[in-house]
């Protein structure tokens, strides 16, 4: 279903009409609301999302409680999608769902509680992030969620909350003895989710789960740092299977940008670990390269800046690198 301007201006019209129940016109309202955001998830469209989520909820009768709630909950992913620095909407979402959840436990059903649980746990690590809530709760809700969102029944589901819940044992701090053991565990939760998930049945997901195992891989603090990075290029590899760029731009551009920090810390002879491979350099500079031309295409100025100005450090190592060959009279 798309939604234009019209159909939402029809919707407010229909809402009007008062020989309509008033339970129907708030649920129509809902499912506008709930189109629009997700067709168009920009600031202008999820504004206009959250003024239809308020028109429902004000002619929903208070008797209907459970169809309050659902135009709450959808209102509050509303809420945590809207971009910017000010945490206000990352507030107001968290303050709805821990309202709602018990409300969905008495009359909801266990699949409501869980996607409540982890849009819950997604707004707490975005809060954790400002420092305005702890990730470890967002830890126990993602958990919570996967009480339902089992591996057999819900596996698009699991996988999604499997990488959530790594990428928030990542982002807790790596400054005592646990930290490895955090690392490991972020790396099983992408690998038990990959274990679910296929390339063919479910390609997104199965992109994003083997993307973000090849930073973990990447960036782990054990002592197996060549092993770790060629599982990471593998993983970026299966990645690039889905993301390309023709069909997903941007994530195409972050993968391959990942990559090229990996073959950058690569060594040129893997069985020797400790010496700079030109051929990984060049690679690297290559992926660099063309993922800031991406990023610029498309407006992403930072990660343009960013990944430019390690290309541009790249570039001068090559060139120092030609040199010393030069010198020392070595073929390249």
């Amino acid at each position: 279903m798309e939604c234009s301007s019209e159909q939402v201006r029809a919707a407010l019209v229909t809402a009007q009409d008062t020989t309509l129940p008033s339970a129907d016109r708030a649920e129509m309202l809902m499912e506008i609301a709930a189109v629009l955001q997700q067709q168009a998830p920009a600031v202008g469209s999820l504004a206009s999302a959250i003024e239809l989520y308020d028109r429902a909820l004000v002619l929903c009768p208070r008797s209907a409680r459970i169809l309050w709630a659902r135009i709450m909950a959808r209102r509050a992913t509303a809420l945590q999608a809207m971009p910017g620095e000010d945490p206000m909407y990352l507030d107001a979402a968290r303050e709805s769902y821990q309202q709602l959840i018990p409300i969905f436990v008495e009359l909801g059903s266990p699949e409501e509680v869980a996607e409540l649980e982890m849009n819950h746990g997604l707004v707490l690590q975005a809060l954790a992030g400002m420092h305005r809530a702890r990730i470890t709760d967002a830890i126990g809700a993602y958990q919570r969620a996967l009480r339902t969102f089992d591996r057999t029944r819900f596996p698009r589901e699991f996988a999604i909350v499997q990488n959530n819940l790594a990428i928030a044992f990542l982002s807790m701090p790596f400054t005592d003895e646990r930290a490895r053991m955090r690392e490991a565990l972020a790396v099983q939760a992408f690998e038990e989710g990959l274990q679910i998930v296929s390339l063919v049945d479910h390609p997104i997901e199965y992109a994003m789960l083997q993307n973000n195992l090849g930073n973990a891989l990447q960036y782990a603090s054990s002592g197996h740092g060549v092993e770790n990075n060629l599982r990471a290029l593998d993983a970026y590899d299966e990645a690039l299977k889905v993301r390309t760029r023709d069909t997903m731009p941007l994530e195409y551009a972050n993968t391959i940008a990942n990559k090229a920090n990996c073959l950058w810390n690569l060594p040129g002879d893997v069985e020797r670990p400790g010496g700079g491979g030109v051929n990984h350099l060049r690679q690297a500079r290559d992926y660099y390269g063309e993922a800031r031309e991406i990023f610029a295409a498309h407006g992403e100025r930072d990660k343009a800046h960013a990944v430019g100005q390690s290309c541009d450090q790249l570039e001068r190592e090559l060139l120092a690198a030609a040199g010393t060959s030069l010198e020392t009279g070595e073929a390249r």
